[in-house]
C-alpha cells in the first residue's frame, strides 16, 4: 500500500457506536461563559456532609491503588439498607453500571426497553452494545406499566425504569413496579434505577431493594452523586441475584472507586443525618416553588408532579420553555432546558435554596406578565 493509501486508511467504528448520541451534561455557565448558580444537574444544595469532607482530606497514599472491591464501603451501604455485602457491586458513579447492565446481558439483535422521556443514558446504554433502543409511550409523561409490557418481544433482553424518573420526576408506588416485574419473562433483566431514591418519604418506597434481594433477574442502582453531595468522586452502587453481582463484577473496572471516593463514601454512608436534613429540605423547598408555579397555571405554566429533587415545568402558553430559560441567565441561574430529550416545552430546575427557589419562581412570575 503506497502512503497516499495509508494516509487514507483509517479504522471503522460499529455501526452502533457510531449511532450513538454523546450524553450532554448540565450547564454551568452561560452563552458568553459567564458563570451562573448551577441548576441543571440535580445536585444538592447543601453540598456534602462535613464528615465526608473530613475523610476525603486524609483519604490514604494517592501512589496506592485503592482497593479493588471497596470492601469497607459495601459493608457500610449493606449495613444502612440490611443488605448482604457480596450482593452488592461498586461502579463508577451508577452511569456505569446502567451501561454494564446492558453490556452483560443484551447485544446485537437484542432489544433494550424503556419509557419515552426516561434517563438519556439508557440509550446510550443500548447503543453501545449493539442492542436496539426501545420507547414505550409515556402516560402523561409518567410511567406506564402497561405500555412497557405491550413493548416486551421475544428480542427483549433489559428493560430500565428510574424511580423517581430523570427528567420528569414521575414515580411508580411499589403495586407498579411488582407488576411490572410479574409481567416480564424471567429472562429479561428489570433494571430499577434509584438514583432519587433517597428523596423519597420513607412511606413512599417503592420496594426495589426488596424485590432485588428476591428476585434473580432484577438490578437496583443507586449513586452517591444527588442526596450525599459526592457527584464529583463518581461513586455508584448497585444489587440483585448473586450471579448478577457476579456478572457486572468481571466488567467493571477493577478499581473503579478512587481512594478518596471510598473514604469519602464511607463517611458519607454512616453520616445519615444529613441524608434525612437534605431529604427534609428538598421536599420543603420543592413544595413552596410548585405551589408558587401552580399559581401561574392561567399564564400555561405546569409544573409536573415530582419525587425527585427538581421540578419539570411545561410552558404552554404564550411564555416558552425557552424564553424563561434564557430569561434566568439574566438573574444569573442555568437550568436544563430540554429540546435534545423531546421536551422543548419542558424546563428541568434543580431544587435549590430557599432563597434561590423563591428568586426563580418570582423571575417566572414576572416573565409570565411580561408574555401576556
Amino acid at each position: 500500500m503506497d502512503n497516499a493509501q495509508d494516509s487514507a486508511a483509517r479504522p471503522t467504528p460499529k455501526d452502533w457506536i457510531a449511532g450513538i448520541h454523546a450524553y450532554v451534561p448540565g450547564k454551568s455557565t452561560g452563552a458568553d461563559g459567564q458563570v451562573l448558580t448551577k441548576l441543571s444537574a440535580n445536585e444538592n444544595p447543601l453540598g456534602t456532609s462535613a464528615a465526608a469532607l473530613a475523610a476525603r482530606a486524609v483519604a490514604g497514599d494517592p501512589a496506592r491503588y485503592p482497593d479493588p472491591d471497596s470492601n469497607e464501603l459495601r459493608v457500610a451501604i449493606g449495613a444502612v439498607h440490611n443488605i448482604d455485602p457480596a450482593r452488592i457491586v461498586m461502579g463508577t458513579g451508577s452511569d456505569e453500571l446502567l451501561n454494564l447492565a446492558a453490556q452483560a446481558y443484551a447485544g446485537p439483535g437484542d432489544e433494550v426497553l424503556y419509557v419515552r422521556y426516561g434517563f438519556s443514558v439508557y440509550d446510550i446504554a443500548a447503543r453501545r452494545c449493539g442492542a436496539v433502543p426501545v420507547i414505550a409511550p409515556d402516560a402523561d409523561y409518567g410511567t406506564d406499566v402497561d405500555a412497557l409490557l405491550a413493548c416486551v418481544t421475544e428480542r427483549t433482553r433489559v428493560v430500565f425504569l428510574a424511580n423517581p424518573n430523570n427528567p420528569t420526576g414521575s414515580w411508580l408506588p411499589k403495586a407498579e413496579v411488582e407488576r411490572l416485574h410479574a409481567g416480564l419473562r424471567g429472562d429479561i433483566l428489570l433494571v430499577l434505577d434509584g438514583a432519587y431514591a433517597e428523596y423519597l418519604d420513607l412511606a413512599d418506597d417503592d420496594g426495589a431493594l426488596d424485590l432485588a434481594a428476591r428476585a434473580n433477574n432484577v438490578l437496583v442502582t443507586h449513586t452517591f452523586s444527588k442526596i450525599y453531595g459526592l457527584a464529583g468522586e463518581r461513586i455508584g452502587w448497585g444489587t440483585g441475584h448473586p450471579a448478577i453481582v457476579d456478572m457486572l463484577n468481571r466488567i467493571r473496572g477493577p478499581f473503579n472507586i478512587s481512594l478518596t471516593g471510598q473514604a469519602t463514601g464511607l463517611a458519607a454512608v454512616r453520616d445519615q443525618a444529613f441524608v434525612v436534613a437534605s431529604r427534609q429540605h428538598n421536599s420543603e423547598q420543592r413544595t413552596r416553588f410548585v405551589a408558587r408555579l401552580e399559581a401561574l397555571g392561567n399564564h400555561g405554566v405546569r409544573p409536573l408532579p415530582s419525587k425527585a429533587n427538581f421540578v419539570l415545568i411545561l410552558f404552554e402558553g404564550a411564555l416558552s420553555a425557552e424564553q424563561v430559560y434564557l430569561g434566568l441567565m439574566d438573574y444569573g441561574y442555568i437550568t436544563r432546558w430540554l429540546p435534545g430529550q423531546g421536551l422543548p416545552q419542558g424546563l428541568r430546575i434543580t431544587i435549590g435554596t430557599q432563597a434561590q427557589m423563591d428568586e426563580i419562581a418570582e423571575a417566572i412570575r414576572v416573565m409570565c406578565e411580561a408574555a401576556k
